[in-house]
């Protein structure tokens, strides 16, 4: 009775009892610096089409929250929401776990119409960021910046400072990009003029590229998952960077992106960086650099005696830019860097080589750079105490991207929540990446020391990116308690999986292994992991209606698991139609092979109602086969295969014999014209030529 009562009151409690902690409070004469943030939807239109949103006092991004070192901040959080809870996290900072502001995790949902106020001392100077941790959020607009200047000052001098905020727009709703996602939608690759196709690869010189990855059953490369209508700076499209010829400017620069990573460079020259995630780093001249999402950087400028120069912020994909203007005169624009090629892996391969390098620019020095960490050097010695006990842990980036699923170890949070570890101890973090897309692991409430060859003065940061096929080793010192989140930041990657909780074993906090329940927390957390308990879920579908027939497939899945509804019915050529509708449980166990069963409703000669049960495999050149049995004692295989011919237009077919019904085979084309239409052309065998629509959802 006791656990059940725990499992039914538990968040209540748990919101009960936070809002009965002890709300920190500042010292006798600390300073203290207050706000008032208040969370609203709105009418928006950052790309130029008005659509639902949310604002921060009004405003995308929210405005800038300025402290000093010391100074005790007090924030309270409006949710003026109608139907959805909010939260703040506040990016970078090092802070009491209960204002770390991760719903369920560490601090209550703040609910519709109610106020959360956190309190917290500034204990480290620099450049930060604030951000919604719930569902989506993010990408709707809920994000503001964070300035705390040090107590004596900046290390390096500047006449003048500017915030740049960048982010990426999407006017599709956020949980509908997610649906795309996971329904597999190549419209993203059309938005951004970079998805393959068998003309495409010709074009490039790289046909023999594409069938290679074909028949090597991988699917299109990819350096971006999202296809956005505008990336943005402050907000806005293009900005000024203020500032008299001769002026030193120091520019705190975020990525707010929720999928895009951004190249940095100015028209200008060098820009100098001078500080990394917020603590300063010795300065040093770049010209072009990769930065992640989540990151910030501090890079000193100067503002030219004539003409005006650019300082412009390139989506790594190539689909995209924006640009900050300073100086006055004949306008000196920068160059973006070349796009990448798709078609082949020479990009990533090569900026893998080149960090292992003696040159310490051999990264940067390339047409597409990476980032700048093996030029970072902390302004003092980060070593980690020698006396303390170390214990290396190694997690593998792993990826899906046949169904978007985004892990560690080939498991979701859901599946497994909770890295384990105690307080005292130094732990040594090697990060795999598995995938061929860049990862921004972000920890929360430490900062880790970025092993990248610079010993003792190895800079001190929150987020590193991991490349592709690469590894970044980092160490941190086990120095707090509780629960902290640790995850990719890209968003959509987070919510599919690709996170952790970094929990502190104590008294207080049993182990997952003495918990029959992983979500099984200390009152405080009894609330457990909130959206991330389980893995999400999404229903989508695709379907034609030509002259001829119409055959589609309706769709429920999770990571592991699809209910799926398809059919085929045929009018041409018969009296009455002819239907084949196949409702089935499908197993996914790797994106080549799913095994199958369920219920198949014919009407066909020689084929009448019937269970039914089987696997499908991927052979090579991406051909899909079919082996299945039914309970008449007939056995079917198959074989389908589809050609993108340009972006728009695809051909595909099928071919099968049923031991009962004999030979069958369709031959098709389709030409995308919106993201949910597309226009059919097939040829069945049995109902002949026809010509229609066809929907996705």
């Amino acid at each position: 009775m006791k656990h059940i009562l725990l499992a039914l009151l538990g968040p209540t409690l748990a919101t009960l009892a936070c809002d009965n902690c002890k709300v920190p409070k500042p010292a006798a004469g600390q300073r203290v610096v207050e706000y008032d943030l208040t969370i609203a939807e709105q009418t928006v239109s950052p790309a130029g089409k008005a659509v639902h949103g949310f604002t921060i006092n009004g405003g995308i991004p929210g405005p800038t929250l300025r402290f000093r070192e010391g100074d005790f901040a007090r924030i309270r959080v409006h949710n003026k929401l109608k139907h959805e809870t909010t939260s703040t996290h506040w990016h970078g900072l090092l802070l009491p776990n209960e204002q770390d502001g991760v719903p369920h995790v560490t601090t209550p949902p703040i609910e519709p119409g109610t106020t959360h106020s956190f309190g917290f001392d500034l204990r480290n100077s620099g450049t930060y960021w604030y951000h919604s941790h719930t569902h989506l959020q993010k990408q709707n607009g809920v994000f503001g910046s964070i300035v705390v200047l040090p107590r004596d000052g900046e290390p390096v001098k500047a006449d003048r400072e500017q915030v740049l905020v960048l982010s990426d727009w999407t006017n599709t709703d956020p949980m509908e990009v997610l649906r795309m996602l996971m329904r597999g939608s190549d419209y993203f690759g059309l938005m951004r003029k970079n998805s393959q196709s068998i003309l495409g690869a010709w074009q490039r010189g790289n046909l023999k590229d594409y069938f290679a990855r074909e028949w090597d059953r991988m699917m299109p490369m990819d350096i971006s998952d999202v296809g956005y209508h505008g990336f943005l700076i402050n907000g806005q499209r293009q900005t000024r960077i203020e500032g008299k010829p001769g002026e030193r400017v120091r520019l705190r620069i975020i990525n707010a992106g929720a999928a895009s990573y951004f190249y940095l460079n100015s028209s200008a020259g060098p820009m100098t960086i001078v500080a990394a995630d917020g603590p300063a780093v010795q300065p040093v001249k770049v010209d072009r650099f990769l930065m992640a999402i989540a990151e910030t950087y501090d890079v000193i400028i100067t503002i030219p005696a004539s003409g005006q120069y650019e300082f412009r912020a390139t989506a790594q994909d190539g689909s995209g830019h924006v640009s900050a203007f300073f100086g006055s005169g004949n306008l000196k624009p920068a160059i973006d860097p070349p796009k990448p090629n798709l078609y082949q892996m020479d990009d990533m391969l090569t900026l893998a080589l080149e960090e292992q390098e003696d040159d310490v620019r051999a990264s940067l020095k390339l047409p597409r750079p990476g980032s700048p960490y093996r030029l970072l050097k902390s302004v003092k010695d980060t070593t980690l105490p020698a006396k303390l006990p170390r214990r290396k842990i190694t997690l593998h980036l792993t990826g899906d991207m046949n169904r978007y699923i985004w892990s560690f170890d080939g498991k979701t949070i859901a599946q497994e929540p909770y890295v384990m570890i105690k307080k005292g101890e130094i732990i040594e973090l090697e990060l795999v990446n598995d995938t061929m897309m860049h990862h921004p692991i972000h920890l929360h409430g430490h900062f880790f020391r970025l092993l990248m060859g610079n010993g003792r003065y190895s800079p001190l940061k929150h987020t590193v990116d991991v490349p592709p096929m690469s590894r970044r080793t980092v160490e941190f010192e086990a120095n707090e308690a509780k629960d902290w989140m640790f995850h990719c930041h890209i968003l959509y990657h987070m919510m599919s999986g690709m996170a952790r909780v970094f929990r502190y074993e104590d008294e207080g906090t049993p182990k997952p292994e003495q918990s029959n329940k992983p979500e099984d927390h200390s009152l405080h957390h009894a609330a457990g992991l909130g959206e991330h308990n389980h893995d999400m879920s999404y229903v989508w579908g695709a379907g034609t209606l030509q002259s001829n027939m119409s055959s589609g497939l309706l769709t429920w899945m999770n990571p592991k698991n699809d209910l799926l509804l398809g059919w085929e019915v045929g009018w041409a050529r018969f009296t009455k139609p002819q239907y084949e509708i196949d409702a089935l449980y499908q197993r996914y166990f790797n994106m080549n092979f799913q095994a199958f069963a369920g219920y198949r409703f014919s009407n066909h000669d020689n084929a009448g109602n019937r269970i039914v049960a089987g696997i499908n495999y991927r052979l090579p050149l991406m051909i899909w086969a079919d082996l299945s049995v039914d309970s008449e004692g007939n056995g079917r295989f198959q074989l389908s295969k589809r050609f993108q011919l340009t972006s728009r237009l695809g051909v595909s077919s099928y071919a099968f014999y049923d031991t009962g019904s004999q030979w069958e085979w369709s031959a098709g084309a389709d030409y995308t014209l919106t993201r949910n239409t597309s226009l059919s052309l097939s040829y069945h065998s049995d109902y002949g030529l026809g010509a229609g629509l066809l929907y996705r959802f």
